[in-house]
């Protein structure tokens, strides 16, 4: 017994190293992994850094070497002179009138169009789906031209028709990504809301909506985001300043104020403001709309 148990000790002090050594070895990795990240996340946010310390400095302390990331002092006043030397609410509230309406027309379009592909039966559904995620593949400028021409034949050119009116019938990522999200949503539930007499259309609102909140607000975000910072389409069907959203003000703004890039940064960081506010609110959900969305189908 003892010569056993002489013999199992350098096994266990083996073991035992060989685990440390693991362990470290995790650690380093982890310690590594962290390090790049961090590494990587200052440099991502090292421009921004950059608009906000601009934006709050005097015009004659911009270009002094070595920088001053700290003003001194401090131009709160900046900001305020963004709201007097152009009409830079007009832009903020043409932006949010446009965003809104398209944030409405793309969830009823596209909810509505990837619940009938994903609940419904119809003979050549599946047909039509590849159709619609064809389109995907087909860049938005190349179809500019026929477009405009539309447009400019029902005399929409300068209003915001345009730009709010195709979100009524559906994009092809929103749909694909509502209608991956409904399949992973079990279909007992609309059996046992049939049963119940409950319609198509009222398990579409009284079923399925309710448990895609998180696809929903996915598709919200990323609406969201496209529409704020938009500057192509305003670009092409907008010509009065009175209807210019906050990507074309911000354009205008260069004109009319030239190279007081102090002024620039604050009106281009007060754009940029209700993204970053909407990310780090809805970033839950954001995360957990991509994640629940699978391939299914």
């Amino acid at each position: 017994m003892q010569r056993e148990a002489a013999k199992s000790r350098p096994m266990l002090k083996s073991g035992a190293s060989i685990w440390h050594s693991r362990k470290r070895r995790k650690q380093a990795v982890r310690v590594l992994a962290m390090t790049l990240l961090l590494a990587g996340t200052v440099l991502v946010l090292l421009p921004l850094a950059c608009m906000i310390s601009t934006s709050l400095k005097d015009m004659s302390r911009i270009f002094v070497f070595p920088p001053e990331w700290i003003p001194d002092p401090i131009m709160w006043s900046n900001y305020i002179n963004v709201w007097k030397t152009v009409p830079f609410g007009v832009f903020v509230g043409n932006t949010a009138f446009v965003t809104a309406v398209v944030i409405i027309g793309d969830l009823i379009s596209a909810s509505l169009v990837a619940f009938g592909f994903a609940r419904l039966r119809a003979p050549g559904k599946d047909a039509l789906f590849v159709l619609v995620l064809a389109t995907m593949m087909l860049p938005g400028y190349v179809t500019i031209i026929p477009v405009y021409w539309m447009f400019s034949r029902v005399r929409w050119i300068d209003t915001f028709y345009p730009l709010t009116v195709p979100s009524f019938f559906g994009g092809a990522f929103n749909i694909f990504l509502l209608r991956q999200f409904f399949l992973t949503i079990p279909r007992e539930l609309d059996d046992a809301a049939r049963i119940d007499g409950c319609s198509n259309f009222r398990i579409f609102a009284q079923v399925i909506l309710p448990l895609s909140k998180p696809a929903l607000t996915t598709i919200g975000i990323f609406s969201f985001m496209w529409n704020w910072n938009d500057f192509f389409g305003p670009l092409i069907y907008l010509n009065s300043p009175e209807n210019y959203t906050i990507a074309l003000g911000l354009n205008f703004f260069r004109g009319v104020r030239g190279s007081q890039w102090n002024l620039l940064m604050a009106a281009s960081f007060l754009a940029l403001l209700p993204c970053i506010v909407l990310f780090f609110l809805a970033q839950k959900y954001f995360i957990q709309g991509i994640a629940t969305t699978g391939l299914k189908g």
